[in-house]
């Protein structure tokens, strides 16, 4: 979801321009990295000034900022550009605004030394924040890493935004699959309140989470602080214990009596191996290391808000927002990992619960501006979230384009999300067109990619017929397949070269026909 506030025709500079747009989502809500105690703490640096060297070519293109490349194919492409370019290859290319940039920005205000956080890439994970680390040492002109406890900046002044969210109350938190699922999925309804926070179809709301108090228990009596009620709340509320910083396998090395334990934590720097562990596995591995509980909030990063496509249209269900959320968790050597917010809501969640919110625009992905346009929607899994809230905003507002959907999951009988509230659409005329693909249903798995190839002559005459293409989920794997196939479905059915289907496909990005929220 790229942020476009700046027209193209205004006097400035594209890289003026690039901050300006950055500066001014972040007062609409983008930028500023909270520490998640409900207040409204900031903490994520501005971007750079307007002063800033503007020594880019007009038209300057970044062949990289695509999610469907590898990191490694995206900094080969990257590898004769400037430092900060490279780093802007290795973000995740979502442009999602969870870190309080888009990709451009965050990565310039690295290179220009007023960011110094290089953990904020959420899509990217650790492997951005890895590769970021070794740009900043291989530049050496840009500022070292940081455990992300930056210069608090001022909260905005009014409104609900990422650096002051709105305490919101959760109404309603069930799960969505059936008995016998290898999946959980929670359905969760938030109420808006008097907090004035307003949404679209195909906007996503920001969520901060909050960590499990049993994970927390068991740090406590690492840190000597068992049975601390106020330091229990802040490592609950304030921070992320997923990651390990570097500062805190520094801390704890000279914090260790046994020589063992410090070699073994120092070694860790820079290892793989750390792309697994979290904050209590590295504290267990330094019995003999006694560090207190500041210098612990020291060496950890702030929580950072996560993003989901809202599952809702205002115009169906007025002062409520809705979410889809799938619970991840995975294991490891015995230990069993959870996702922080996704189990903070299928685990933890009861109805009155309190939950930081505020509103992230799409700038693009949103319903078609003509009501009479055909609308295809491919969302397999809990990338069905945004379509729900399209077909409840055309339903409300009495849009007469047709819509078909393309949902997908592994059972019919656990898996169909929805399936009841779907089913009274397509019978009440609103859901035209609805392909399943439930992969584990037969002997040989089917997708939502094949669907399409399936169908693909009526999805070529939906799409000559003025339809927009909307794609939500996965952005690895899922909607790779998803562009392949409709570059073949193209292709096919429109008697076209593998070039012409090419051109094909940009026009319709160009237009604003294709468009896909992927992470």
């Amino acid at each position: 979801m790229s942020v476009s506030i700046i027209p193209e025709s205004a006097p400035f500079t594209p890289e003026q321009r690039s901050w300006l747009n950055g500066f001014l989502a972040g007062w609409a809500g983008v930028v500023d990295d909270p520490q998640a105690s409900g207040q409204g703490l900031a903490g994520a640096l501005m971007p750079p000034p307007l002063e800033a060297p503007a020594e880019e070519e007009e038209d300057e293109d970044f062949p990289w900022h695509d999610p469907a490349l590898e990191m490694d194919e995206r900094l080969k492409l990257a590898e004769d550009k400037p430092l900060k370019r490279k780093m802007m290859a290795a973000m995740a290319q979502l442009n999602c605004g969870a870190c309080g940039y888009v990709c451009q920005t965050y990565s310039e205000a690295i290179a220009a030394g007023e960011e110094s956080n290089l953990t904020l890439c959420s899509p990217g994970g650790k492997a951005t924040a890895k590769m970021l680390k070794k740009l900043v040492k291989e530049g050496g002109d840009a500022p070292a890493a940081s455990n992300g406890k930056a210069e608090a900046a001022k909260p905005a002044e009014s409104g609900y935004t990422r650096a002051n969210p709105y305490a919101a109350r959760v109404k309603a938190c069930y799960n969505l699959n059936q008995a016998g699922s290898s999946k959980q999925t929670s359905h969760v309804e938030i109420e808006l309140g008097d907090s004035g926070l307003a949404y679209e179809a195909g906007d996503a709301l920001g969520v901060y989470p909050t960590n499990c108090p049993d994970l927390v228990d068991e740090i406590l009596p690492l840190i000597g602080a068992g049975g601390n009620g106020d330091v229990k709340q802040q490592l609950v509320e304030k921070y992320c214990l997923r990651g390990v910083s570097d500062e805190l396998l520094e801390q704890l090395a000279d914090a260790a009596q046994s020589e063992t334990e410090a070699a073994d934590l120092r070694g860790l720097i820079d290892s793989d191996e750390l792309d697994v562990l979290d904050v209590l596995d590295v504290l267990k591995r330094a019995p003999s290391a006694h560090i207190t509980p500041d210098q612990l909030f020291g060496c950890l990063s702030p929580m950072a808000p996560r993003l989901y496509s809202i599952a809702s249209s205002p115009a169906a269900h007025p002062g409520e927002v809705h979410l889809t959320v799938g619970r991840a968790t995975f294991a490891n050597d015995g230990r069993v990992y959870k996702g922080v917010a996704s189990t903070m809501f299928s685990d933890r969640t009861e109805n009155g619960h309190a939950v930081g919110v505020y509103v992230h625009k799409s700038h693009g992905f949103n319903v078609p501006a003509d009501p009479r346009a055909p609308m295809i929607m491919v969302g397999p899994g809990t990338g069905i979230a945004p379509f729900r809230a399209f077909l409840e905003e055309r339903e409300a507002t009495g849009a007469t384009g047709k819509n078909w959907l393309f949902f997908g999951d592994q059972h019919a009988a656990t898996d169909f999300l929805y399936e009841e509230q779907l089913s009274g659409m397509a019978e009440r005329g609103v859901l035209n067109k609805l392909s399943t693909a439930f992969s584990r249903d037969q002997e040989t798995k089917v997708y939502v990619q094949d669907r399409m190839r399936e169908e693909g002559a009526e999805l070529f005459a939906w799409l000559e017929e003025g339809g927009s293409f909307f794609v939500c989920g996965d952005a690895r794997r899922m909607a790779v397949d998803v562009d392949r196939a409709l570059h073949d479905v193209i292709a096919e059915h429109g008697g076209m070269s593998d070039e012409a289907a090419k051109l094909y496909v940009a026009t319709l990005k160009d237009e604003g026909r294709y468009v896909r929220d992927v992470y």
